[in-house]
């Protein structure tokens, strides 16, 4: 039996970080920003960092450092990368069991060009992590107090099944949505919702499931909440918000140096749901959960700042909890 396992993917990152990344304004890009390089140049890195990632290895880095008895769902290729994944999970002491290595297949890779300011764009190939079908669920091995579900690109339906399986067997269910998932609405999600126990986003991923463009919290609250579910919701650098059963608080964040935002949603919702599982209120586990993606931030590397030891008072009083 084990305390937790996580499902999602798994990754080999490359972390890229150079003074040459310029962020422009421009509405040719999505986000109204865009990271440039000059066109055809060669471009000089001020640090490289070769690491892993993924939603589940991430999270499970963070349940198997509290303590947690922890295992992982996850695919990745018969290759370096792959290795690599498992020789990182192993040196975490997470249970590599269920891993489901595909013969030929590709790990996910991920670079990510960090400017100076700890802000990055992400140049993605999900390999085999974005193919998850019910085969790669081994449901009758399902013995576990809590699941922790992060993206299955967009695989609503099996998150479904997974959620109602856990319901059945009496195993909790956290769940990290991506936005292939997300922009299917709150009526793809609510089979979902039904069944698991909290969901974590950030703000502009519950604009996406909610369809509202609003940064109103107490709206977006009342359109996604749901009878007995722990909902959160990250502000980036302004804190973050839990609400179940009527009561919303927020946390405030401490300001701490931003060196790369990567693995900070992990490492905020695996330090909540690890709280939780420990048995602490909801404001305290808000507070490890801050803390652990504070101390993740000002690292290279999703896992590198992952806490190893449960905050003390002192430190836990410096993250402040307000009732809304």
């Amino acid at each position: 039996m084990f305390d937790v396992i996580t499902i999602g993917s798994a990754t080999q990152d490359a972390f890229m970080v150079s003074k040459k990344f310029k962020i422009i304004n421009s509405n040719l890009f999505t986000t109204g920003k865009g990271e440039c390089v000059s066109f055809g140049s060669k471009i000089e890195l001020d640090q490289f960092v070769l690491t892993t990632g993924g939603g589940a290895t991430n999270t499970s880095a963070t349940f198997s450092s509290l303590g947690f008895k922890t295992s992982i769902i996850t695919r990745i290729g018969n290759d370096i990368p792959g290795q690599s994944v498992l020789e990182d999970l192993k040196n975490f002491k997470v249970n590599t069991e269920l891993v489901k290595t595909i013969k030929g297949g590709q790990t996910g890779y991920g670079a990510l060009l960090t400017a100076m300011n700890g802000e990055r764009s992400v140049l993605v190939n999900r390999g085999v992590s974005g193919d998850f079908t019910e085969k790669d669920i081994p449901f009758s091995k399902l013995k576990t107090k809590w699941l922790y579900i992060s993206s299955l690109a967009g695989n609503t339906t099996l998150v479904a099944k997974i959620a109602e399986n856990a319901r059945k067997k009496g195993i909790k269910v956290a769940y990290n949505p991506g936005s292939a998932e997300l922009k299917k609405g709150v009526k793809a999600f609510a089979s979902i919702i039904n069944n698991i126990d909290l969901l974590s986003m950030n703000l502009e991923e519950a604009q996406m499931l909610a369809k509202l463009q609003t940064r109103d919290v107490k709206k977006l609250v009342e359109k996604i909440a749901h009878p007995g579910l722990t909902l959160l919701l990250t502000d980036g650098s302004a804190g973050s918000y839990a609400h179940k059963d009527n009561e919303l608080i927020f946390a405030r964040t401490r300001n701490v140096k931003v060196i790369s935002r990567t693995g900070a949603g992990d490492g905020f919702g695996s330090g909540v749901v690890a709280s939780l599982m420990k048995g602490l209120s909801l404001e305290d586990a808000l507070r490890v959960g801050t803390i652990n993606a504070e101390s993740i931030i000002q690292s290279l590397g999703a896992k590198f700042g992952i806490i190893t030891k449960w905050p003390d008072e002192k430190i836990m009083k410096q993250v402040k909890i307000r009732k809304l």
